[in-house]
Protein backbone atom coordinates (compact mmCIF):
# COMPACT_ATOMS: atom_id res chain seq x y z
CA UNK A 1 0.00 0.00 0.00
CA UNK A 2 1.21 3.52 -0.97
CA UNK A 3 1.42 5.54 1.63
CA UNK A 4 0.34 8.97 0.53
CA UNK A 5 -1.39 11.21 3.43
CA UNK A 6 1.45 11.80 6.63
CA UNK A 7 -1.08 11.13 9.15
CA UNK A 8 0.69 12.65 12.02
CA UNK A 9 1.10 15.73 9.80
CA UNK A 10 -2.54 15.83 9.51
CA UNK A 11 -3.38 15.05 13.22
CA UNK A 12 -1.05 17.90 14.15
CA UNK A 13 -2.94 20.40 11.66
CA UNK A 14 -6.17 19.40 13.07
CA UNK A 15 -5.29 20.22 16.35
CA UNK A 16 -3.56 23.32 15.76
CA UNK A 17 -6.84 24.19 14.08
CA UNK A 18 -8.77 23.31 16.87
CA UNK A 19 -6.68 25.38 19.31
CA UNK A 20 -6.98 28.18 16.69
CA UNK A 21 -10.84 27.98 16.00
CA UNK A 22 -12.44 30.33 13.52
CA UNK A 23 -15.94 28.99 13.35
CA UNK A 24 -16.30 31.38 9.95
CA UNK A 25 -13.84 28.98 8.31
CA UNK A 26 -15.92 25.90 9.15
CA UNK A 27 -18.43 26.27 6.49
CA UNK A 28 -17.83 23.15 4.53
CA UNK A 29 -18.15 20.86 7.69
CA UNK A 30 -21.74 22.79 8.52
CA UNK A 31 -22.81 22.40 4.68
CA UNK A 32 -22.15 18.30 4.95
CA UNK A 33 -23.95 18.06 8.36
CA UNK A 34 -26.76 19.69 7.33
CA UNK A 35 -26.71 17.43 4.04
CA UNK A 36 -26.34 14.22 5.79
CA UNK A 37 -29.26 15.38 8.36
CA UNK A 38 -31.96 15.94 5.59
CA UNK A 39 -31.23 12.93 3.62
CA UNK A 40 -31.21 10.71 7.16
CA UNK A 41 -34.53 12.55 7.81
CA UNK A 42 -36.17 10.67 4.69
CA UNK A 43 -34.54 7.36 6.12
CA UNK A 44 -37.91 5.42 7.68
CA UNK A 45 -35.94 3.75 10.24
CA UNK A 46 -35.25 4.80 14.05
CA UNK A 47 -31.29 3.76 14.71
CA UNK A 48 -30.68 3.05 18.20
CA UNK A 49 -26.51 3.64 18.21
CA UNK A 50 -25.03 5.69 15.92
CA UNK A 51 -21.33 6.82 15.64
CA UNK A 52 -19.54 10.03 14.29
CA UNK A 53 -16.46 9.54 12.64
CA UNK A 54 -13.71 12.36 12.80
CA UNK A 55 -16.69 14.73 12.69
CA UNK A 56 -14.19 17.65 14.61
CA UNK A 57 -16.60 20.49 16.14
CA UNK A 58 -19.42 17.59 16.26
CA UNK A 59 -21.83 19.52 14.21
CA UNK A 60 -22.55 16.37 12.01
CA UNK A 61 -23.43 14.75 15.69
CA UNK A 62 -25.66 17.14 16.75
CA UNK A 63 -27.96 17.51 14.02
CA UNK A 64 -28.30 13.96 13.23
CA UNK A 65 -29.37 13.94 16.82
CA UNK A 66 -31.85 16.55 16.25
CA UNK A 67 -33.48 14.73 13.66
CA UNK A 68 -35.15 12.47 15.99
CA UNK A 69 -34.28 9.21 14.34
CA UNK A 70 -31.13 8.37 16.94
CA UNK A 71 -31.18 7.34 20.35
CA UNK A 72 -27.72 7.07 21.22
CA UNK A 73 -24.79 8.48 19.62
CA UNK A 74 -21.02 7.64 19.83
CA UNK A 75 -17.91 10.57 18.54
CA UNK A 76 -14.79 8.99 17.67
CA UNK A 77 -12.03 11.55 16.78
CA UNK A 78 -8.10 12.13 17.38
CA UNK A 79 -8.47 13.68 20.82
CA UNK A 80 -10.45 13.88 24.08
CA UNK A 81 -9.68 18.31 23.44
CA UNK A 82 -12.72 17.59 20.68
CA UNK A 83 -15.49 17.11 23.05
CA UNK A 84 -17.97 19.30 23.48
CA UNK A 85 -19.73 20.19 26.48
CA UNK A 86 -17.84 17.75 28.46
CA UNK A 87 -18.84 14.61 26.26
CA UNK A 88 -17.04 10.89 26.09
CA UNK A 89 -14.87 10.79 23.35
CA UNK A 90 -13.24 7.65 21.78
CA UNK A 91 -9.88 8.32 20.94
CA UNK A 92 -8.46 6.90 17.28
CA UNK A 93 -6.76 7.68 14.24
CA UNK A 94 -8.29 8.70 10.94
CA UNK A 95 -7.73 5.21 9.59
CA UNK A 96 -8.01 2.55 12.89
CA UNK A 97 -11.52 2.63 14.65
CA UNK A 98 -12.55 0.93 17.80
CA UNK A 99 -15.70 0.11 16.74
CA UNK A 100 -16.56 -3.52 18.00
CA UNK A 101 -18.53 -6.04 15.05
CA UNK A 102 -22.24 -5.29 14.54
CA UNK A 103 -22.22 -2.42 17.21
CA UNK A 104 -23.82 0.44 15.34
CA UNK A 105 -26.90 0.70 13.39
CA UNK A 106 -25.72 4.31 11.58
CA UNK A 107 -22.09 5.43 11.09
CA UNK A 108 -21.66 8.89 9.83
CA UNK A 109 -18.35 10.21 8.22
CA UNK A 110 -18.36 14.16 7.68
CA UNK A 111 -15.06 14.93 5.35
CA UNK A 112 -12.38 12.46 6.95
CA UNK A 113 -12.07 9.76 4.31
CA UNK A 114 -10.32 11.74 1.72
CA UNK A 115 -7.07 12.12 4.17
CA UNK A 116 -6.77 8.06 4.64
CA UNK A 117 -4.02 5.90 3.29
CA UNK A 118 -6.46 3.14 3.15
CA UNK A 119 -9.54 3.94 1.84
CA UNK A 120 -10.72 0.74 1.08
CA UNK A 121 -9.96 -0.96 4.61
CA UNK A 122 -11.56 2.25 6.41
CA UNK A 123 -14.81 1.32 4.44
CA UNK A 124 -14.23 -2.20 5.14
CA UNK A 125 -13.67 -1.84 9.17
CA UNK A 126 -17.20 0.74 8.94
CA UNK A 127 -19.06 -2.29 7.20
CA UNK A 128 -18.08 -4.27 9.92
CA UNK A 129 -19.34 -2.56 12.22
CA UNK A 130 -23.06 -2.01 11.42
CA UNK A 131 -25.19 -4.35 12.33
CA UNK A 132 -27.45 -6.10 9.45
CA UNK A 133 -29.10 -3.59 7.76
CA UNK A 134 -27.38 -0.79 9.59
CA UNK A 135 -26.88 2.37 7.47
CA UNK A 136 -23.62 4.14 6.70
CA UNK A 137 -23.57 7.97 5.18
CA UNK A 138 -20.71 9.51 4.67
CA UNK A 139 -19.44 12.79 3.11
CA UNK A 140 -16.45 12.71 0.96
CA UNK A 141 -14.55 15.85 -1.28
CA UNK A 142 -13.86 14.76 -4.40
CA UNK A 143 -12.59 15.17 -7.89
CA UNK A 144 -12.92 19.12 -8.90
CA UNK A 145 -12.63 20.18 -5.09
CA UNK A 146 -9.98 22.96 -5.29
CA UNK A 147 -9.16 22.69 -9.12
CA UNK A 148 -8.44 26.28 -8.97
CA UNK A 149 -5.62 26.12 -6.31
CA UNK A 150 -4.08 23.48 -7.55
CA UNK A 151 -3.63 24.56 -10.94
CA UNK A 152 -2.54 28.04 -10.11
CA UNK A 153 -0.16 26.25 -7.50
CA UNK A 154 1.37 23.97 -10.19
CA UNK A 155 1.37 26.84 -12.65
CA UNK A 156 3.35 29.60 -10.12
CA UNK A 157 5.83 26.83 -9.31
CA UNK A 158 6.57 25.83 -12.78
CA UNK A 159 7.28 29.25 -13.83
CA UNK A 160 9.43 30.50 -10.83
CA UNK A 161 11.46 27.37 -10.28
CA UNK A 162 10.91 25.60 -13.71
CA UNK A 163 9.31 22.48 -11.58
CA UNK A 164 6.58 22.12 -9.32
CA UNK A 165 5.83 19.36 -6.61
CA UNK A 166 2.16 18.46 -5.20
CA UNK A 167 0.43 21.42 -3.62
CA UNK A 168 -3.00 19.88 -3.13
CA UNK A 169 -3.94 16.72 -2.58
CA UNK A 170 -5.70 14.57 -5.03
CA UNK A 171 -9.36 13.79 -4.50
CA UNK A 172 -11.38 10.55 -5.59
CA UNK A 173 -13.78 10.15 -8.51
CA UNK A 174 -17.41 9.95 -7.96
CA UNK A 175 -17.53 6.24 -9.74
CA UNK A 176 -14.35 5.44 -7.76
CA UNK A 177 -15.87 5.52 -4.30
CA UNK A 178 -19.03 3.62 -5.57
CA UNK A 179 -16.87 1.35 -6.69
CA UNK A 180 -15.09 0.90 -3.03
CA UNK A 181 -18.60 0.70 -1.34
CA UNK A 182 -19.15 -2.19 -3.40
CA UNK A 183 -15.53 -4.23 -2.84
CA UNK A 184 -16.48 -3.15 0.72
CA UNK A 185 -19.70 -5.14 0.85
CA UNK A 186 -22.16 -2.77 1.30
CA UNK A 187 -25.53 -3.50 -0.24
CA UNK A 188 -27.48 -0.85 -1.93
CA UNK A 189 -24.67 1.57 -2.65
CA UNK A 190 -25.52 5.40 -3.55
CA UNK A 191 -23.16 7.88 -4.27
CA UNK A 192 -24.07 11.87 -6.05
CA UNK A 193 -22.23 14.84 -6.22
CA UNK A 194 -23.05 18.23 -4.91
CA UNK A 195 -20.48 20.75 -6.09
CA UNK A 196 -20.39 24.45 -3.95
CA UNK A 197 -18.59 27.78 -5.75
CA UNK A 198 -17.06 29.84 -2.54
CA UNK A 199 -15.61 33.14 -3.56
CA UNK A 200 -12.88 35.16 -2.44
CA UNK A 201 -11.31 38.70 -2.59
CA UNK A 202 -8.21 36.91 -2.84
CA UNK A 203 -6.09 33.52 -2.70
CA UNK A 204 -5.09 34.70 0.61
CA UNK A 205 -8.25 34.45 2.87
CA UNK A 206 -8.60 31.44 0.64
CA UNK A 207 -5.43 29.66 2.34
CA UNK A 208 -6.45 31.11 5.50
CA UNK A 209 -9.73 28.92 5.23
CA UNK A 210 -7.75 26.35 4.39
CA UNK A 211 -5.24 25.95 7.49
CA UNK A 212 -8.30 27.03 9.79
CA UNK A 213 -10.04 23.92 8.32
CA UNK A 214 -7.25 22.15 9.38
CA UNK A 215 -6.43 20.95 5.41
CA UNK A 216 -2.81 22.17 5.48
CA UNK A 217 -0.78 20.21 2.78
CA UNK A 218 -0.43 16.56 4.17
CA UNK A 219 1.18 14.76 0.98
CA UNK A 220 4.17 12.62 1.94
CA UNK A 221 5.83 13.51 -1.31
CA UNK A 222 5.19 17.62 -0.32
CA UNK A 223 8.62 19.93 -0.76
CA UNK A 224 9.95 20.84 2.50
CA UNK A 225 11.03 24.20 1.33
CA UNK A 226 8.88 27.26 2.60
CA UNK A 227 7.33 29.29 0.13
CA UNK A 228 7.88 32.65 0.02
CA UNK A 229 5.58 36.06 -0.27
CA UNK A 230 6.76 36.51 -3.36
CA UNK A 231 5.45 33.03 -4.67
CA UNK A 232 1.63 33.47 -3.27
CA UNK A 233 1.76 37.50 -4.68
CA UNK A 234 1.95 35.61 -8.10
CA UNK A 235 -0.38 32.90 -7.42
CA UNK A 236 -2.88 35.64 -6.30
CA UNK A 237 -1.91 37.53 -9.77
CA UNK A 238 -2.71 34.27 -11.47
CA UNK A 239 -5.32 33.26 -9.67
CA UNK A 240 -7.26 37.07 -10.12
CA UNK A 241 -6.45 36.37 -14.20
CA UNK A 242 -8.17 33.06 -14.79
CA UNK A 243 -10.86 32.60 -12.08
CA UNK A 244 -12.13 35.62 -10.78
CA UNK A 245 -15.79 37.29 -11.36
CA UNK A 246 -16.10 40.63 -12.66
CA UNK A 247 -16.35 41.96 -9.17
CA UNK A 248 -12.97 40.88 -9.01
CA UNK A 249 -13.38 38.29 -6.66
CA UNK A 250 -11.85 34.67 -7.42
CA UNK A 251 -13.74 31.36 -7.43
CA UNK A 252 -13.01 27.81 -5.15
CA UNK A 253 -14.42 24.83 -6.25
CA UNK A 254 -15.62 22.47 -3.27
CA UNK A 255 -16.99 19.22 -4.63
CA UNK A 256 -18.38 16.75 -2.37
CA UNK A 257 -19.54 13.02 -2.78
CA UNK A 258 -22.43 12.16 -0.72
CA UNK A 259 -22.37 8.16 -0.18
CA UNK A 260 -24.50 5.80 1.47
CA UNK A 261 -24.53 1.96 1.68
CA UNK A 262 -26.35 -0.50 4.18
CA UNK A 263 -24.70 -3.73 5.99
CA UNK A 264 -26.34 -6.79 3.53
CA UNK A 265 -29.71 -8.23 5.44
CA UNK A 266 -32.02 -11.07 4.23
CA UNK A 267 -35.06 -8.53 4.20
CA UNK A 268 -32.84 -5.75 1.77
CA UNK A 269 -34.22 -5.83 -1.97
CA UNK A 270 -32.04 -8.06 -4.53
CA UNK A 271 -31.83 -7.91 -8.11
CA UNK A 272 -33.77 -10.81 -10.06
CA UNK A 273 -30.98 -13.11 -11.59
CA UNK A 274 -29.97 -12.95 -15.16
CA UNK A 275 -33.33 -15.28 -16.96
CA UNK A 276 -35.48 -14.51 -14.44
CA UNK A 277 -37.83 -11.93 -16.14
CA UNK A 278 -41.08 -13.13 -16.80
CA UNK A 279 -42.46 -10.96 -19.38
CA UNK A 280 -40.26 -9.84 -22.43
CA UNK A 281 -38.78 -5.90 -22.63
CA UNK A 282 -40.36 -5.98 -25.96
CA UNK A 283 -43.96 -6.64 -24.74
CA UNK A 284 -43.64 -4.58 -21.68
CA UNK A 285 -42.72 -1.60 -23.91
CA UNK A 286 -45.38 -2.19 -26.36
CA UNK A 287 -43.19 -2.59 -29.07
CA UNK A 288 -41.77 -4.79 -31.89
CA UNK A 289 -38.95 -6.45 -30.87
CA UNK A 290 -35.78 -6.26 -33.94
CA UNK A 291 -33.71 -9.15 -33.78
CA UNK A 292 -29.78 -8.26 -34.58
Amino acid sequence: MDILFDQRLIEANRKRALRTLDEKALFLLDIAADEIAERLVVVERQFETAVELHGATGITARRIIQTGKVDTLRRVEIDTAFAQNGETIEVASLEQFPLEEASANLIVSPLGLHLTNDTPGAFIQIRRALKPDGLFMGAIPGAGTLAELRDVLLSTEAELTGGASPRVIPFADVRDVGALLQRAGFALPVTDTETYTVRYDSIFPLMRDLRAMGMANPLMGRSRAPLTRHFFMRAGEIYAERYSDPDGRIRATFSFIYVSGWAPHDSQQKPLKPGSAKIRLADALKTKEIKL
